[in-house]
């Protein structure tokens, strides 16, 4: 197979654009370990709370209709409380269980070899033009199954462009910017879509109590924003982000890495016997989902909604979708030989998964602390009221609201907590202006996606990191950073341009959804 870094230019090292990334990735590099970073932070927080609780603050929390309190994390009843609740910080940390049953059932489908199969014969039927824009895609479309990019996609980017030959630094890259950078963009409607559109519509009825959204009220955008960020990633990572790899060796663990071989007949057999097991399965799974009365559904007979059991089991259905075809392609390829392969796959996967453990106990009691200070809150809080005061024209107040989701999701990753914080500010008041809550909400969205990538407090950045030092040793936060932020800076420009020119030709935002308020 041929390499496709030759399609790009090479990088000149005293470009600007190359100067400050190298300027951020050796600033970022010399941050602590991911894992200390993320005690530290613990500390910063527990001696800003203590400051920070002194003052009385005039902004209003939405949640409690009460004045923003901050929380002295010092005090001996705060502290006992912290201790007695590490555990279960720990373990009900949202993104671990995600991660590591997720991981139980993808691992065995990689030592299986079922992956690695796929991905040859993936390799050899895809133009290697193609390769890069599939895996954005694909990236953006795995939304639709919550938090799986995040496990399945991202380290899935490594292994392709690997074994294509190409920088796997560069494949977890562009597979990062679509899971996470194009995190609002979808042709496939998933649980995100009612869940913010029910913020949207209780902040929208502060002002007008009997206006109703639709749950596709951003839709029509999301999808076409498809089509920006798999062009904005496609760009960056074969002109930008690759060419600046070239020089960094991959040295992690030969015994890690897919290796680029022919596909044997029996490989064949076994990939075909393990593929046909996951259409069954799928399938069956379309069957049970199908009905209005089915078990997986809503009580109001909704797939999407975040209450159906189906949203619920996406975890549980992913690692059975990888696990029984892994089991399956193992046996017939020759692979497994007895249970007990089966169960030192699943074992030795979890090996692997030993770093993110520690570093996820740190980043749980971190973000544990940072909520319930309330430090969040109030940073969310000033800087709304801040925006607000300026009283500066819709188009611009839209850009701002952009601009400062971005810079908030940097400290207050989750999108729903950050937007049930600052829409019952932005949504009333842009109602005023004239424009409606749907433009609202997807104002909100591309700032909420852009700034995704860059900011160490998303609960998945040291996985990613993990990804990335399986193939480069001494991948740090830096690295990461500075191979992300062309593609934050960029989609930032684009996207918010993007919007503008939508709204300006009048392109429908989604179902029912309008740009003036009130409606016409």
């Amino acid at each position: 197979m041929s390499d496709n870094n030759n399609q790009a230019a090479e990088p000149n090292p005293n470009s600007l654009l190359n100067r400050i990334l190298n300027k951020v990735e050796v600033i970022g590099n010399k941050l602590p370990d991911p894992a200390v970073m993320f005690a530290s932070l613990l500390v910063i927080v527990w001696f800003l709370s203590l400051i920070f609780a002194q003052f009385t603050y005039s902004e209003i929390d939405p949640r409690s209709e009460a004045p923003v309190v901050v929380n002295n994390l010092l005090a001996p009843a705060a502290m006992a409380q912290f201790l007695a609740g590490m555990v279960t910080t720990f373990t009900s940390f949202a993104p671990l269980g995600v991660v590591l049953v997720a991981m139980l059932g993808i691992g065995v489908a990689e030592r299986s070899g079922f992956i690695n199969v796929g991905i040859k014969l993936l390799l050899n039927n895809t133009a290697k033009v193609l390769l890069t824009p599939i895996l954005i895609l694909v990236a953006i479309v795995s939304h639709t199954a919550v938090d799986a990019g995040y496990v399945l996609v991202i380290p899935l980017g490594g292994i392709i462009f690997y074994a294509a030959g190409r920088h796997p630094l560069a494949g977890i890259a562009a597979a990062f910017a679509g899971v996470s950078g194009g995190f609002s963009a979808n042709f496939i409607p998933s649980a995100i879509d009612p869940m913010l559109q029910a913020i949207t519509q209780e902040a929208a009825q502060l002002y007008d109590p009997t206006i109703m959204l639709n749950p596709l009220n951003n839709w029509y955008f999301t999808a076409a924003s498809c089509l920006v960020v798999v062009a904005v990633g496609w760009y960056l990572t074969d002109k930008v982000v690759e060419p600046r790899l070239k020089g960094v060796v991959v040295d992690g663990d030969p015994a890690e890495m897919p290796k680029i071989e022919e596909v044997s007949p029996r490989d064949r057999t076994a990939f075909t016997a393990g593929g046909l097991t996951m259409i069954a399965g799928i399938v069956l799974l379309v069957v049970a989902v199908w009905p209005e009365s089915s078990a997986l559904r809503s009580p109001e007979g909704e797939i999407a909604a975040f209450d159906a059991p189906l949203m619920q089991s996406i975890v549980p259905i992913i690692f059975l979708l990888f696990w029984i075809p892994g089991i399956v392609h193992g046996y017939v390829g020759g692979t497994f030989k007895e249970s007990k392969d089966v169960i030192m796959a699943m074992s030795k996967t979890m090996e692997t998964m030993a770093y993110y453990l520690v570093m996820a106990f740190f980043c749980a009691l971190f973000i544990k602390a940072f909520g319930d200070s309330n430090l969040g809150i109030l940073l969310a809080m000033k800087g709304a009221g801040f925006l607000q005061s300026l009283a500066v024209p819709g188009p611009v107040t839209l850009v701002g609201i952009i601009m400062l989701v971005a810079i908030i999701n940097l400290f207050v990753g989750s999108a729903s907590a950050k937007w049930l914080l600052i829409s019952p500010i932005f949504v009333p008041m842009l109602m005023q202006l004239g424009i409606s809550p749907d433009l609202t909400q997807a104002a909100y969205r591309v700032g909420d996606s852009v700034s995704n990538i860059i900011t160490p407090l998303l609960p998945y950045f040291p996985l990613v990191v993990v990804y990335c030092q399986r193939y480069v040793k001494n991948t740090g936060i830096g690295t990461l950073v500075s191979m992300m932020l062309p593609f934050s800076v960029a989609l930032g420009i684009v996207w918010t341009a993007f919007l503008l020119l939508y709204w300006t030709i009048g392109i429908p935002l989604g179902v029912q959804a309008n740009y003036i308020y009130p409606a016409g």
